[in-house]
């Protein structure tokens, strides 16, 4: 049995705390605050436990960052292509959908998830307006 130490505890239930799935360098920099002993391999080497131990999940964002969720439930994710944020996206599952997988690949579905990619509502209205912007522009120089 591995024991939980101070800091495992406090990893564990500070990213339970936040919805804004951080990579490793800002949960650890959130951490040092409550704890300014902490070092980075500490709670990096943490982070891949409790990943490991399915207690946190690791949202691979990118080609070279990870981000990470405190809530395991089962839920999807919506990644924003402009600001990097990541939106939690809790709706039933198709049960349909799973069982038809179920039935065509012959194995037992036990959870799903699903990642979507666009454009948050902040990030599309600043889009919308570049959009219009270089419209006006090019209207201008004809």
């Amino acid at each position: 049995m591995v024991r939980q130490t101070k800091q495992r505890k406090l990893i564990l239930e500070e990213l339970k705390k936040i919805k804004t799935h951080p990579s490793a360098e800002e949960f650890f920099l959130l951490l040092k605050k409550k704890m300014p002993s902490i070092s980075f391999s500490t709670v990096y080497r943490n982070l891949n436990f409790l990943k490991n131990n399915g207690e946190v999940l690791e949202l691979a964002f990118g080609k070279n960052q990870s981000r990470y969720d405190g809530d395991t439930s089962e839920h999807h994710h919506f990644f924003c292509l402009i600001c990097n944020r990541i939106f939690d996206v809790h709706f039933s599952s198709q049960d349909n959908l799973k069982r038809k997988i179920e039935k065509k690949i012959g194995c037992r579905i036990t959870y799903q998830r699903r990642s979507f990619y666009g454009y948050c509502k902040d990030c599309r209205g600043k889009k919308l307006k570049e959009k219009l912007r270089i419209m006006e522009l090019n209207e201008r120089k004809k």
